[in-house]
């Protein structure tokens, strides 16, 4: 099939790569010259497992090119996928801009029959907006627009949108829900579902389920935290809830607050809806402050443990994205942490394998970059946990004490165990679960 996917952001990237790889020709469209120049060279410009592989290999093959030229690409292709920024407003609600500028463009492009699909997460009746903006210069023959989102994990996206747990598409046209429904048959040949619903429930349905995530990520840091002033340890507490089917045991992870480009836009753009539509979300609203009040939970326990003095303490920093195997810094609890470090007076040197690029945008010679994990550690009064890469959990802890002036680890991810850390005599302060009071 022959397919325009319109941004070459994380969404637009992933979409566009993972059609070319099932055979698709796809042309990816971007505004910025720079990006469009990068890609064609097959450099990727965000990280994430496996992309590379797949956009070389289809760069070769002539399936994905990239192009600035709105107007080249939507003549060559019969389904256009819309994957732009909707950034919140400072009331919350998601900004259409974008989506409603090309969608004018494409207006002025279209002359014969096309799909339009928002892959973008949008508020509920984006999709009739877009046809509003389409209908003033098109007949209603020449186009349908599909409502498609998107439920990409960052770090495991290409599994995720190959191999997909459901696909979910919006639409009340069955001329457009035949096209759509041949275009993603190959991805659910396991017999995983195709759901049809009209185009606001499609639309629901993407920020309910973000949401609703949060929510259990939230409750989860909640529960920590009851769990430290019980003397209950939150590690045998989510086992213990998990193993139950009617709970489950994913996004029961403790920690210092969810971040990254998905969780704390949608659950705004959520709660921005209900408003709109006079509906007080307490739970929503709840979610929110629980979220924003956790990413202060680190910085509470290491200023507890300096006694309100960290005027000249050196730490290292261990993780920046807001999860693994991403470099996407969106939202971060690192970077609030790392602002209350810098605003009580102490220094910060940090490590993270995928994101400094990113933070060093940000803080510039603020604080300093580790070539690598232990390297940072040298002379640092403790060691941060942020973010849970895989090589933080089973690190050279001899290094480690080398290294560190005191031995003393505050852990935001729950990255080691308790018995391990009091072996190897440790102070050693996490979530959710009782402090280790080690040699230090």
């Amino acid at each position: 099939m022959k397919i325009a996917v319109v941004g070459t952001g994380y969404v637009g990237l992933v979409t566009g790569t993972c059609f070319a790889e099932t055979g698709n020709v796809v042309n990816c469209v971007d505004v910025n010259k720079a990006k469009i120049d990068q890609l064609k060279k097959g450099k990727c410009p965000i990280y994430e497992p496996g992309l590379d592989v797949l956009l070389q290999r289809n760069i070769k093959e002539k399936r994905i090119l990239f192009t600035t030229d709105l107007k080249a690409a939507i003549d060559k292709s019969d389904i256009i996928f819309l994957a732009l920024p909707t950034p919140p407003g400072e009331d919350g609600s998601a900004d259409l801009k974008y989506i409603l500028n090309v969608a004018e463009d494409l207006s002025e492009i279209i002359k014969e029959y096309k799909v339009i699909v928002n892959k973008s997460t949008v508020p509920v009746g984006t999709a009739e907006k877009v046809a509003e903006v389409l209908g003033r210069k098109l007949a209603p023959e020449l186009f349908d627009v599909v409502s498609n989102p998107e439920f990409l994990r960052e770090g495991i996206a290409v599994d995720d949108f190959l191999k997909p747990d459901r696909v979910v598409i919006g639409t009340s046209s069955d001329r457009a829900r035949d096209v759509m429904n041949e275009l993603y048959q190959p991805f659910v040949r396991q017999g995983n579902p195709i759901y049809f619903m009209d185009e606001r429930s499609s639309e629901m349905t993407k920020y309910v389920a973000n949401s609703y995530l949060a929510m259990r990520i939230s409750y989860m840091n909640e529960v920590a935290n009851l769990c430290e002033l019980t003397g209950a340890n939150v590690d045998l507490v989510r086992i213990g809830i998990g193993s139950d089917s009617r709970i489950g045991k994913r996004f029961l992870f403790p920690g210092i607050g969810y971040g990254g480009s998905c969780f704390p836009k949608d659950v705004l753009a959520l709660h921005h809806t209900s408003k709109q539509n006079k509906y007080d979300f307490k739970l929503l609203d709840t979610v929110m402050k629980v979220n924003k009040n956790q990413k202060k939970v680190l910085f509470g326990k290491i200023k507890r443990f300096y006694k309100n003095s960290l005027k000249g303490k050196k730490f290292a920093m261990w993780g920046l994205a807001f999860k693994p195997e991403t470099d996407d810094i969106r939202d971060a609890p690192a970077l609030e942490l790392i602002n209350e470090i810098l605003n009580a007076g102490a220094e910060v040197t940090v490590f993270d394998p995928e994101a400094m690029a990113n933070v060093k945008a940000i803080f510039g010679n603020k604080i300093k970059y580790a070539r690598d994990q232990y390297t940072g550690l040298k002379e640092a009064d403790a060691l941060l946990i942020v973010t849970e890469w895989s090589e933080f959990r089973n690190p050279d802890f001899e290094r480690m004490v080398k290294n560190l002036k005191s031995k003393v680890v505050f852990d935001g991810r729950n990255v080691y165990s308790l018995e391990k850390m009091e072996e190897l005599g440790f102070y050693y302060n996490s979530i959710g679960r009782k402090i280790v009071n080690g040699k230090n």
